[in-house]
């Protein structure tokens, strides 16, 4: 295989795994938020929306932590048969996060975690987040990169994800990351973002708070309570 020049330096194991350990250590503190923050028993029933079909622990921390298991329902737009025998008392649903079709207060909580940077533009974002509060009868608990932070860990980069979007994606395809380049793939957000959301869709019942790396905000939380 053809190595390009201008990203191997991205793709070395060390690194790779390096990154790994600083998102399991990010995603758990996270979740140790939601713990703190959300209300919640063994009979309540949870959507995770952006269910990925991964089995390492830095991937889908809620399965991995959450104790009552069979509560949990994932919802993805792609196949988890892999987290099916891995977790065989969750459900688990194939779908389109900007229209879920499930009808409203379906669950206790929506938990959306590192997905909302994936959907696409803002009019993409927010639909997501109106469904996440459409179908959750008691607390929606979402959280993203904080675009505001130094380093993009999708693209393993510092600053650049901080100049314009125009300027970010002319140099990620430089770079031959066309993927990322893509707003449909990744579109950060800061905190005004998330906020000015809640605004369009009359949301006032939240709060947002931080996970913090190396004491600056890594991460974006945006805890609704209905």
């Amino acid at each position: 295989m053809r190595v390009n020049k201008k990203t191997y330096w991205l793709q070395l194991p060390y690194l790779d795994e390096i990154f790994k350990r600083i998102l399991l250590k990010s995603r758990v503190n996270i979740f140790n938020i939601f713990l703190d923050n959300i209300k919640f028993n063994k009979k309540s029933k949870i959507l995770d929306v952006g269910t990925a079909p991964i089995l390492e622990p830095h991937e889908n921390i809620i399965f991995h932590r959450y104790r009552w298991k069979h509560n949990i329902t994932g919802f993805s737009n792609q196949n988890c048969n892999i987290l099916k025998k891995k977790f065989k008392s969750s459900k688990f649903i194939i779908g389109n996060g900007k229209n879920i079709k499930l009808k409203k207060n379906s669950f206790d909580i929506s938990f959306c975690s590192a997905t909302i940077e994936h959907v696409g533009n803002y009019e993409s974002q927010k639909k997501l987040i109106s469904e996440l509060y459409r179908i959750s009868k008691k607390f929606v608990f979402l959280t993203t990169p904080n675009r505001s932070f130094p380093i993009d860990f999708h693209t393993k980069l510092p600053i650049i994800h901080l100049m314009p979007k125009t300027i970010h994606r002319k140099i990620l395809k430089f770079l031959k990351l066309d993927y990322f380049a893509s707003e449909k793939n990744l579109n950060l957000l800061f905190s005004k973002d998330i906020i000015r959301i809640c605004r369009d869709l009359k949301i006032t019942n939240y709060k947002i708070v931080y996970n913090k790396f190396l004491f600056l905000k890594s991460n974006i939380i945006l805890i609704i309570r209905k």
